[in-house]
């Protein structure tokens, strides 16, 4: 089996879901989409294409979810044109950068890790301007 993306969907933990919602709309400049169920909150990053495109939520679940900043899987998300726009917002919206802007290599581009405001270790990834048209 070939992957068209490898990563399908993604759900970052969060204890305050309002919290969190709004950190990640400021260091995107995104409105998220709020989905809720019985004990389940969500908010969901905004896509072009559901069906076709990698999509993925902040969710609070009791303890189905733990924020961590030590372990488990890292998401990197899409912060295109350049990470470095992204990274000047996080420390103002209550997040830590933990890994500063760097070169992966002059094709894959660029990456960064950050401690969100619920305490999660999540990575940037921008692609050189070109790359990806």
């Amino acid at each position: 089996m070939i992957f068209k993306n490898a990563v399908s969907w993604f759900e970052i933990p969060a204890e305050d879901i309002s919290r969190a919602q709004k950190f990640y709309e400021t260091i995107f400049d995104i409105e998220m989409i709020p989905m809720e169920m019985p004990g389940f909150e969500m908010r969901m990053f905004p896509i072009e294409n559901p069906m076709e495109n990698v999509g993925g939520a902040i969710c609070k679940s009791g303890d189905f979810y733990k924020p961590s900043a030590e372990s488990g899987p890292v998401v990197y998300l899409n912060a295109n044109p350049d990470v470095q726009i992204t990274l000047d917002k996080i420390e103002a919206a209550g997040g830590k950068i933990v890994v500063p802007k760097t070169e992966i290599s002059p094709e894959y581009g660029f990456m960064a890790v950050f401690i969100d405001s619920e305490g999660n270790r999540v990575a940037l990834h921008s692609v050189p301007a070109g790359m990806g048209e």
